[in-house]
């Protein structure tokens, strides 16, 4: 079925092949509405709520894609375990009155023959970009074919992959694509944990470690803006309590500029905290600004 829920109480139309999607946004485009769209790889929780109700407000119709990308997963990685739920992720966004789910498989979006990559550029070369190569590459393939397909006049994204979503809207622009990329601000538990799909694989012995992260990001955020202390004196403090609080390793601890993702050397300046450690079998990544 390209087209239509297909699943009894969902209100939510449902495409699985390019032609379904093109035609509707063809129909919307000669009614002159404004389409956004919210990228996800499903697993949907009150974050992607919080992109989904910020789209609402800021166009017409909005698109909400569902697809676990395997060109944005090393072989090492957790692509088999991703969480998958996609009868309750169309549930939520029928709640959330979104107008039309982008859900296709794999061989849909890189059909046999496909050899096309778009490259990040130096934005996804630091951070993720080092822990992860090609990660970036994989997200900006997948999100340029998005772009193509959906022909949005705007997209949101989580402040929660902050690197993600400058090497988004670098792209956009540097490609001329015409879709204005919004940032959203990170939705967090009450805890401070920053929302993230991936924390259903947390124990929960982890899971009570976790919030340490936000904490250590916040303290370090506040000593820097206040000048307290300089900004490798505060990273070899928050590995040291991260890893004294039990995170198994610190992939990276670091402070940047927020628009270059360049080091920063020095307090008192606008910066951004970004972070990715390891806790159990899971990754988190969080940030926070400085400033």
């Amino acid at each position: 079925m390209s087209i239509g829920s297909g699943i009894p109480g969902l209100g939510v139309e449902v495409a699985r092949v390019p032609e379904a999607v093109r035609r509707r946004v063809d129909a919307w485009a000669r009614e002159g509405l404004t389409v956004a769209l919210v990228p996800t790889m499903g697993a949907l929780h009150e974050g992607h709520r919080t992109l989904i109700r910020a789209a609402r407000s800021g166009a017409d119709r909005v698109v909400v894609s569902i697809f676990v990308n395997p060109r944005q997963f090393a072989p090492n990685e957790d692509l088999a375990t991703y969480p998958r739920t996609e009868i309750e992720d169309l549930a939520a966004l029928t709640d959330e009155g979104a107008d039309l789910a982008w859900v296709p498989a794999p061989d849909v979006v890189y059909p046999p023959g496909f050899e096309t990559t778009v490259r990040a550029g130096s934005l996804g070369e630091p951070l993720e970009g080092l822990h992860r190569p090609g990660f970036f590459d994989g997200v900006a393939t997948v999100v340029a074919k998005l772009f193509a397909l959906v022909r949005p006049h705007r997209a949101y994204f989580g402040e929660k992959d902050y690197q993600q979503l400058l090497v988004v809207a670098r792209m956009a622009v540097d490609l001329d694509l015409g879709v204005q990329v919004v940032p959203v601000p990170t939705v967090r538990e009450a805890d401070g944990l920053a929302m993230s799909s991936r924390n259903v694989l947390l124990s929960a012995a982890d899971r009570a470690v976790a919030p340490v992260l936000h904490r250590t990001l916040s303290r370090m955020a506040a000593r820097l803006a206040d000048g307290a202390s300089e900004p490798a004196a505060e990273i070899a403090w928050g590995r040291e309590k991260l890893l004294a609080a039990g995170f198994s390793a610190v992939d990276y601890l670091e402070v940047r500029d927020p628009r270059t993702l360049a080091p920063v050397a020095r307090a008192g300046v606008a910066a951004r905290i970004l972070a990715a450690v390891r806790l159990g079998p899971v990754r988190l990544i969080d940030n926070l600004p400085v400033g």
